[in-house]
């Protein structure tokens, strides 16, 4: 009799070459942010920025292609790709799951574009077990995707200097029914509608088209709409949200909080993450903080989950959690049990 687990099989990431530093950083703000202050309080020493060719969608091949050789899967045992690449790509209304099937052969396979910006892998994890368990046909799911949402900061702009972060790149993960290890528990995840207007890319959609007055500026517009509400409604119920995920994430799982081993966190201001860590009872072993790669949005989760594996910190019965937070606003968390 199945038991209808849903384990992890492995991954693929595609990193751009081309690099920023926190150097480059400062002279984009003109100095208003020093060299210092970048890689001190922002946590960013340098990050992976897109060059010629390397498309959202384009980067989720390649990363697509990295997760099939390192698994060992035909393309053709694909059932379903989950794609959680950015809506900021290369052919606007194009579905990006359905050119990544195309490209990497996963003939067999159909193919979905899901979204939460940021918390998108953990919602794609539960997404895809969930889906799993229900319908026979899908033994092994593919969940990848690109990002370079980074192109529309304007580093003049120190409303959204915590975004300065934001980097380029492209993840996959591979999932397989009633595989014997590495099995995704539970998911709990919390959104806040009340911040769903608060930011986003100003210019380019029905309210604000780009035309010859505002082009200029209109690649540059990822902005806070109102920056008062946003950050006083996140300092109010950001940490607690979060932390009420991770603790229902542990809860649904039926694994005690204290048996955590490894944190899958996402980039952010290095005071916030050693709060984290201090918090949740972990030490900086435990984790790894991204301060070479900045923020890559909801790849960020299974660039972790890589390079985990790549430096040894995964162990046979090591519980992990993967915890995100997207503009909208979004929170997340998840656990599995490695090995």
């Amino acid at each position: 009799m199945k038991n209808n687990n849903v384990g992890i099989v492995g991954t693929g990431i595609y990193l751009p070459e081309k690099r920023m530093t926190a150097a480059q950083i400062s002279v984009a703000t003109k100095g208003v942010w020093s060299e210092t202050a970048v890689i001190e309080k922002l946590g960013i020493s340098e990050k992976p920025i897109p060059d010629t060719g390397d498309g959202t969608q384009e980067m989720g091949v390649k990363a697509a292609l990295d997760a099939l050789k390192n698994c060992d899967i035909d393309p053709l045992d694909i059932d379903l790709i989950l794609c959680i690449g950015e809506e900021w790509k290369e052919y606007p209304l194009t579905t990006s799951g359905i050119y990544i099937q195309y490209k990497i052969g996963a003939i067999n396979a159909w193919a979905i574009d899901v979204q939460l910006r940021c918390c998108t892998t953990v919602a794609a994890l539960k997404i895809a077990k969930d889906m799993m368990i229900t319908d026979s046909e899908l033994k092994t799911v593919m969940i990848v995707g690109g990002y370079r949402n980074g192109d529309f900061i304007d580093y003049e702009d120190s409303a959204v200097s915590f975004m300065f972060n934001l980097s380029a790149g492209a993840g996959a993960i591979i999932l397989q029914r009633d595989f014997p290890k590495n099995h995704i528990l539970g998911t709990h995840i919390i959104t806040d509608g009340s911040l769903a207007r608060d930011a986003g890319v100003k210019y380019g959609g029905t309210e604000y088209p780009i035309d010859d007055t505002n082009y200029k500026n209109a690649y540059k517009s990822l902005k806070l709409f109102d920056e008062k509400h946003m950050k006083d409604r996140l300092n109010e119920v950001s940490m607690p949200n979060w932390f009420y995920c991770i603790d229902k994430a542990f809860e649904k799982s039926d694994v005690s909080k204290n048996e955590l081993g490894f944190l899958c966190c996402l980039h952010f201001k290095k005071s916030m993450y050693e709060y984290m860590l201090t918090e949740l009872k972990l030490d900086a072993q435990q984790s790894i903080y991204l301060q070479n790669y900045g923020h890559m949005g909801q790849i960020d989760q299974i660039l972790l989950l890589h390079l985990a594996q790549q430096q040894g910190k995964l162990k046979p019965g090591t519980v992990v959690s993967m915890i995100a937070a997207g503009i909208g606003y979004a929170w997340g968390a998840n656990v599995i049990r490695w090995g």
